[in-house]
């Protein structure tokens, strides 16, 4: 038997507020072990695979949940409801760099959405939620 479960989705600002925090921590984590070393390492590329890193294990080892999230009460969900495959993580992170490619669009896209998805979320068929009593259901939005 197929079970519904329903979700509040994540305002904008508390999304924006958590982005700021998960951002800050990836961007000192990354400062500090690339400090001294020249921009391609300490900044650009190895600043990405720890975007990409934090990301991977948030989504999959921790139920959805960034720091800044978790801070935050919010998570992200797959659209069918089923746990993060490690490569739907990393495309989700993909999705990241797409938002900012073109005038930030795919990041302001979420603003005007109906279910607030930016096009990260488009692209990796996901929301961001409230966390909350949603443990003994199936995704339903």
């Amino acid at each position: 038997m197929n079970e519904t479960r329903t979700y509040e989705l994540a305002g904008m600002v508390e999304r924006v507020i958590a982005f700021m925090i998960d951002s800050a921590i990836v961007g000192a984590v990354g400062g500090f072990i690339g400090f001294g070393t020249n921009f391609f390492w300490g900044g650009g590329l190895f600043g990405f695979l720890i975007g990409g890193a934090y990301q991977w294990y948030f989504l999959t080892r921790q139920n959805g949940q960034t720091i800044g999230k978790l801070m935050l009460g919010l998570r992200v969900v797959k659209e069918d409801g089923t746990p993060f495959t490690d490569g739907e993580a990393i495309i989700r992170y993909f999705g990241y760099i797409l938002n900012s490619a073109v005038f930030m669009l795919g990041w302001l896209w979420a603003f005007i959405d109906d279910k607030n998805q930016g096009l990260h979320d488009k692209i990796a068929h996901t929301y961001v939620v409230r966390a909350g009593d949603d443990k003994a259901k199936n995704n339903n939005l």
